[in-house]
Order: C-alpha cells, then sequence, then structure tokens
C-alpha cells in the first residue's frame, strides 16, 4: 500500500490510521451516487444496478467516517465532502479533524495538506489501482471492470441494496478483506472496509443537491 509522508511525524492515533488512509481514500471516493431512477419491477441484478449509477456524471455528498483501529482504544472520526466527476475524477476533501485532500484523475493521485502536495502514478501502486478501476467500473456501470478485481455478490431491492465485493488478487487480498457498499436507488449511502488485519472503516454518505455545494 502506498504511504505519502506529508505531514511531520504524528501521534499514535494518526500513525495508525495513516498507511492505510492512500488507499481507504480512494475507495471511499466512490460514495457519490447522486440521481434517483424508477424502480425495478422484480429482482435486481447487478445489470441493472449498473446501469441505475451510471445515469449519475457527476455529484457532490457529505461523508462521515469511523475507523476502527485494532492497537487503539478510540475510534477515529473524519468528515468533509466528495465529489466524482465521470469519467475518472475523484475528489475526497477532509475537512476534520484536519483539512486534507486526495484527487485522483485518469492515471495520476494528488495527496495535498497545506501547501503541501505529492503527485504519483495510479499504475505505481497496483493495489490502489485495482480498487479505483472497481469504483470506476460502478460508477459507469462497467460490470467487466468489477469482475476483473472483485468477486460480487448483490442482495436486496432497488430501494435498499449492498452489493458487496472480495479482492481476487493476492496482493489486495492481503490487505482488504471485504468491501461492502450499500445504496438506494441511485444514491451510495455507505460503504464499509473490512481489512484483513480487523480494522474497520465506515463511511456515511449524504448526497447533497446540486445547489447546496455553493452554500
Amino acid at each position: 500500500m502506498t504511504r505519502l509522508p506529508l505531514r511531520p511525524p504524528a501521534s499514535l492515533p494518526e500513525r495508525a490510521a495513516a498507511p492505510r488512509r492512500g488507499l481507504l481514500a480512494l475507495l471511499l471516493a466512490a460514495a457519490l451516487g447522486m440521481a434517483a431512477s424508477p424502480a425495478q419491477a422484480g429482482p435486481l441484478t447487478l445489470e441493472h444496478l449498473m446501469a441505475t449509477l451510471a445515469q449519475v456524471k457527476s455529484g457532490e455528498a457529505r461523508f462521515t467516517e469511523k475507523r476502527q483501529v485494532g492497537e487503539l482504544q478510540q475510534t477515529l472520526e473524519s468528515s468533509g465532502r466528495l465529489s466524482f466527476n465521470a469519467p475518472d475524477t475523484f475528489v475526497r476533501e477532509t475537512l476534520k479533524p484536519r483539512r486534507e485532500r486526495l484527487a485522483v484523475s485518469g492515471n495520476t493521485v494528488t495527496m495535498s495538506q497545506g501547501q503541501r502536495s505529492r503527485t504519483m502514478a495510479l499504475d505505481s501502486a497496483p493495489e490502489a489501482e485495482a480498487i479505483v478501476e472497481a469504483v470506476r467500473g460502478t460508477l459507469t456501470g462497467n460490470a467487466a471492470a468489477l469482475e476483473r478485481h472483485f468477486t460480487q455478490q448483490l442482495s436486496g431491492t432497488l430501494e435498499r441494496w449492498t452489493l458487496e465485493l472480495v479482492p481476487r488478487e493476492p496482493r489486495l487480498r492481503g490487505q482488504v478483506a471485504r468491501v461492502a457498499v450499500t445504496g438506494r436507488q441511485a444514491e451510495l449511502r455507505e460503504v464499509r472496509i473490512l481489512l484483513t488485519d480487523g480494522d474497520l472503516s465506515v463511511m456515511q454518505i449524504e448526497p447533497l443537491a446540486p445547489d447546496a455545494g455553493t452554500k
């Protein structure tokens, strides 16, 4: 997993969370479906869900994330905004407890904190690349991209669905045990990431109305 040293030595809670922050941020930036679609008659299929999500070309959301780190006695919390623009741009801007920004555009990843930033090629981090491509596959309705990187299990209805992803690649599977994305129609509402060491990250998403991002 890629480490991007963007600040001075951190406290114990910060050091424990930092190694995974970049990778998880890429995953969590996926939670940006902002449009609704008509309800589907009959069981929900992966094909229909992908088509529904693909209707959303851009959007913004507020997020609140809680991370449970095994060696710590406390839950780490953060909050901020997410944005997405098809076909391949994702931004996660953390506002609390400190301002940080992670942006993915094409094959370029940029992490920023204050006046400092660092840019890297996405394909230089195979694990992160696999996750980002899976996210893009979901948002663009590209089931083939998901199939390349994850086994998939879809449950529920269009009004309340859960897509569970398990990594195929051994290197990724050595870090990420499972990703569960929950949503309603084309709105993604929760992303839950369970790491192989037992650490858990849960992000709650509140989609913003088109004009809310300017307020």
